[in-house]
Parts: C-alpha cells; sequence; structure tokens
C-alpha cells in the first residue's frame, strides 16, 4: 500500500493501520450540557478501539486555537462554525472519522458546513443532541445556567439566545434517559449503515 509520507493515509481513505474507513463528518449540535463532549469522547474511544482513525474537534478547545479574536455575535458563531467545518472535511477526505462537538445554534452555518463537505465528496451526518434546556440547566457542567440566571450572562443559547434546532437531523438523540453506550451504539450503527465503518 502506499502511503502519504505526511498524512500517513492511503489515498483511497485506508488507513495505515489497515482498518478501512471512508471517513465522515459526524457534527454533534446541541445546547451547552446536552451531552455533545460526552457523547464524542464516548464514540471516538469506541472506535479507536477497533483500531479506526479518529479525531475529536470539541469546540471548547478549538475556539482558543483557531478563533481567539472571535467573540460571541451570530456573525462569530457563523465564523468560528465555518473554521471548525474546514477543519473537518479536510480530516474526513482523509479517511478519519471526525466528531465536531459545537452548539453551532444557527441552522444557516450547519448546512453551509454540509454544502461544502458534499461539494467535497466528504460524507457529513448532522447529530442533534437534543436534550431538553431543563435537563441541561440541571447538569450545568460549566456553571453557564447558574450565571445566565444570576444576571451574569447574557445570550446563554437555549434560555435567552437562539437556538435553531435541525430540522432533518440523520439522527436525533436525548441523552436526558439514554445511557451513553446506548447513545454510541446508535452512532455505531449510522456509522455501520453508511458504509464509513
Amino acid at each position: 500500500m502506499s502511503l502519504d509520507a505526511q498524512t500517513g493515509f492511503a489515498p483511497d481513505g485506508a488507513v495505515a493501520s489497515g482498518v478501512r474507513t471512508t471517513g465522515a463528518t459526524l457534527w454533534l449540535t446541541g445546547l451547552p450540557s446536552s451531552g455533545k463532549t460526552t457523547v464524542a469522547n464516548a464514540l471516538a474511544a469506541r472506535l479507536t478501539g477497533r483500531g479506526v482513525a479518529v479525531e475529536i474537534l470539541d469546540g471548547d478547545a478549538v475556539r482558543p486555537v483557531l478563533s481567539t479574536e472571535l467573540g460571541y455575535s451570530r456573525e462569530d458563531r457563523d465564523l468560528n462554525v465555518a473554521r471548525i467545518g474546514w477543519v473537518a472535511q479536510r480530516l474526513s477526505a482523509h479517511g478519519v472519522v471526525t466528531i465536531a462537538s459545537v452548539v453551532s445554534p444557527y441552522a444557516q452555518a450547519r448546512d453551509a458546513v454540509r454544502d461544502a463537505h458534499r461539494g467535497a465528496g466528504v460524507s457529513f451526518f448532522e447529530i442533534h443532541i437534543a436534550t431538553p434546556v431543563a435537563v441541561c440547566e440541571a447538569r450545568d457542567v460549566k456553571g453557564l445556567y447558574g450565571k445566565q440566571r444570576n444576571g451574569g450572562l447574557l445570550g446563554l443559547t437555549g434560555v435567552d439566545g437562539s437556538y435553531e434546532a435541525p430540522e432533518n437531523p440523520e439522527l436525533r438523540l436525548d441523552t436526558s434517559d439514554r445511557t451513553v453506550d446506548g447513545v454510541v451504539d446508535e452512532l455505531v450503527a449510522l456509522l455501520q449503515k453508511e458504509r464509513v465503518l
């Protein structure tokens, strides 16, 4: 097998370990504390255990690197989503299963990422982590809901800030009454159905 010297991937998407994937982006969108990062990490662990090349692009981790100059206006949020989408597309085009865990509240920005993937011939799956706001607030992993309720934060997505839920995602998953393993099972089944795995 002839491998690319920089990426370690074969042109047809076969990874150096010999495990074949076609590469794909799973775009996890949902409210803060909905479970996106937990699901992303668990799915990545499951796939890595099977020898699949995986990369997580978590919004909180990526923003300080790719978007340090951006705020939280709609324009800045959309630009941040576009940047993460571009990185995801490049990774997935080289056979990586890329899991983007990003609030990404606006449908138009998510659709633009989907269209860019489609134009490049790269699979894109929108996954709505549809946990209700009351459950997200009860978890309040980052303390954002508490800050908003106390007047210390304005524009919290899903509370006093917009969130446009996907109308036709490939999967809609509510983590409020599901085990993490059960959610991951559904995602793996989707990837198998779509012949990514």
